[in-house]
Formats: C-alpha cells, structure tokens, sequence
C-alpha cells in the first residue's frame, strides 16, 4: 500500500478515535439510521450524477492507486535513455524489439521503429496523454461529488432528527440524546467527505500529473531519439523534468562517442 496513505488513514482514524474516548463512550458516536442517510444518500446521489460504470471505474482506480507503486520520473527518464543508447548502437528498427509493460512506451517505440515523422509521434502521444487525462478527470469527479454529497446528507439527517425531537417536546427527557443523535448525521458526512473522499480524490489527481509527466517524458523523449539519436542529446532535452539538485551531468566514454550504427 501507498506508504503515505497508508500514515494518514491510521493517524486520522486515531486521531478522532482518541478524542471520542478521551471525551466520553465511544458507543454514543454509532447510529445505524444515521449511517445508513448519509451512506446510502450519498451513493444513490453519485449514480443519479454519474453513471454505474464510473463508479465501479472510480473505485477500482482508488484501490489501483493505493496499492500499486506509481514510476517515478527519474525511472522513465532512464528508460528512454536506454532506448536511446540502443537506437544509437543499432539503429531504430531494433526499437521495434523492446518489451515493457507500457503500453505507451511499446507504442511509441513502435512509432519510431516504422520511422514515422515527429509530427505523427507527437500528435500520437499527446492524444495518449489527452485520453488520460480524460478518463482520469471523470474517476476524480466521481469522489468529488461524494465529498459534496455527504455533508449534505449529513444535515439532511440532523434534519430529520430535529424534526423528529421537535415532535416530542413534551418529553424534556428525551431532547438532549435525541439532538446528539441528530447531530450525528452531519458527524458522518463531514468524516466521510474530510478523511475518505476528498482525500481519495486528491491522491487521485496527484497520480494523474505523474504519469502525464511521465507520458510527456515518453514524448519528448522519442522525439529526440528521432532527431538528435545520441543520448547525450536525449538527456539534455529530458532533464527539465528533474529538479535541478537531481540533475547529473552523463559521462561518455570515447567508444561511446564514436560507436557507429549498425
């Protein structure tokens, strides 16, 4: 699991747990009518909003992003520095043999291994990049309508408690726990929308401009392959996606230097 997430679920949960069971019991703090408004409010809202395959699509990506490890750019710029030395060694045909698990790269790769022109890689990989971004927006919109919807399911429930306390005035008894329970609506939605949501959505959008940088590195990358061929060159153009403390200069040796395409 992502580390970070992993740190901020555990301290947030314990965080308000502590401070439910430093201030009283804990059991005070469980409505199942409560749970079942906001929840079921807020799901039934986002499938009236968006439709049932983007919420699966949305979840699953939530669950993709939090267990799987995401390619750092430094990686990607090594990759294409790779691809560079072999297109340098062997010519761009040889590309055409690279197996990765990236779809994007094995595309471009094919791209370039057909010699097809700049123009054409490039429009390529930015509607690669497009597309991405695209589906990526929808999966965000799904838990941000969430987050939207659970407060106002939660104020929806004190609503209905209130009216429901209101109805009983005539016992004073029974206002202060009836008013707590209504209270605890508006708990949930805001816990939900604060600590899972919005969260979620924003870890989401994070993932998405770093595999659009890593996508971009892809393009630039086999852009300079197809024009200045020697990596050297390709590492020069791919630098700027590095902060600066991480930027080395490459060391070439004379046989590098001077090796000829096959």
């Amino acid at each position: 699991m992502d580390f970070a997430s992993l740190i901020g679920i555990i301290s947030g949960l314990a965080l308000i747990i502590s401070a439910i069971l430093i201030g009283g019991e804990a059991d005070v703090f469980v409505n199942v009518p409560g749970l079942m408004i906001v929840a079921g409010g807020t799901i039934a809202a986002t499938l009236l909003t968006v439709q049932f395959k983007d919420v699966l699509n949305a979840f699953r990506a939530a669950y993709i992003v939090f267990t799987r490890d995401k390619t750092n750019v430094k990686d990607m710029i090594d990759t294409m520095l790779e691809l560079s030395r072999i297109s340098h060694r062997h010519g761009l045909l040889r590309l055409g043999d690279v197996e990765t698990d990236s779809h994007v790269l094995r595309r471009a790769c094919n791209l370039l291994a057909e010699a097809a022109s700049e123009q054409v890689i490039r429009n390529t990989l930015q509607n690669e990049i497009d597309s991405l971004v695209s589906r990526h927006m929808t999966v965000q919109d799904v838990f941000r309508k969430m987050a939207l919807y659970a407060p106002a399911f939660g104020m929806l429930g004190t609503l209905i408690g209130l009216i429901q306390m209101l109805s009983e005035l005539t016992n004073p008894d029974t206002i202060g726990p009836a008013m707590a329970i209504a209270l605890l609506t508006t708990f949930y939605g805001s816990l939900l929308a604060t600590l899972v949501f919005m969260p979620i959505a924003g870890k989401l959008r994070a993932r998405t401009l770093s595999e659009v940088t890593n996508l971009e590195v892809i393009r630039e990358g086999c852009i300079s392959i197809l024009t200045n061929d020697h990596y050297a060159h390709v590492y020069e153009q791919l630098s700027s996606y590095l902060p600066e403390d991480s930027r080395k200069p490459l060391k070439i040796g004379r046989s590098e230097q001077q090796t000829p395409k096959e």
